[in-house]
C-alpha cells in the first residue's frame, strides 16, 4: 500500500514558501540533488493542498512552468479544495474531504509515494494520522518570514525517527519517519 510522504525544500529558519506564499526565492536553489531524482520514480501520485495548487510557481517563466518537480514527474494529481473549478484539468481530481483525498490518493499510487505538496495539507495529514514520512530539503538560505514546514497554532509534540542524510550542491537532506 502507498505511503504518505510530505517532501519539501525549506530554508534553514524553517520557511517553504516566503511571505504571501512567495515561491521565487526557490528558484536559486533548484538543482541537481540525487535524493529527489530518485524519489521522482517513486512516486504514484501527488496530494496538493488548494494554496499550494494554485499559488507561485518557482518555475514560473520557464518551459516547466505548471509542472511537477519542473517536468520531471507526470500522473494522477489530487487536490484537496471545497471550491473545484468549473472546467476539469487534464490530470487533477479535485477532491472536497481530507478522507476521500487520501483514499482516492492511495489508491492511485499503488505501492508508491503519494507525494504531498502543501504544508497545510501535510499538517492535516499528521494530524489525521495518515502521514509517513518526512523529507525535508534544507536550503542554505534564511528567510526570515513566510510559510512554515509547520505549524500548529498552540504547539503539538510530533516524534520523528531519521532515516537517512544526505547532500547535494545546494540542500542537505534529511529523511524521516512518523513515530507513531
Amino acid at each position: 500500500m502507498a505511503k504518505m510522504l510530505y517532501s519539501v525544500t525549506m530554508s534553514l529558519d524553517g520557511f517553504i514558501a516566503g511571505p504571501d506564499g512567495d515561491m521565487s526565492w526557490l528558484s536559486d536553489y533548484l538543482g541537481p540533488n540525487p535524493a529527489v531524482e530518485e524519489l521522482i520514480g517513486d512516486i504514484g501520485a501527488l496530494l496538493v493542498g488548494r494554496r499550494t495548487y494554485g499559488g507561485d510557481d518557482p518555475y514560473a517563466g520557464t518551459e516547466s512552468e505548471g509542472e511537477a518537480f519542473g517536468g520531471g514527474w507526470d500522473g494522477p494529481q489530487f487536490v484537496l479544495t471545497h471550491h473545484a473549478p468549473d472546467r476539469p484539468v487534464p490530470g487533477v481530481t479535485f477532491v472536497g474531504d481530507l478522507d476521500g483525498a487520501i483514499a482516492a490518493s492511495k489508491a492511485a499510487a499503488g505501492e508508491k509515494y503519494v507525494n504531498i505538496l502543501g504544508a497545510d495539507i501535510a499538517r492535516q495529514c499528521l494530524e489525521a494520522g495518515a502521514l509517513d514520512e518526512v523529507l525535508a530539503c534544507i536550503a542554505p538560505v534564511m528567510l526570515g518570514d513566510g510559510v512554515r514546514l509547520f505549524d500548529h497554532p498552540g504547539g503539538t509534540h510530533v516524534k520523528l525517527e531519521r532515516l537517512s542524510v544526505s547532500q547535494a550542491p545546494l540542500a542537505t537532506n534529511i529523511w524521516m519517519r512518523v513515530v507513531r
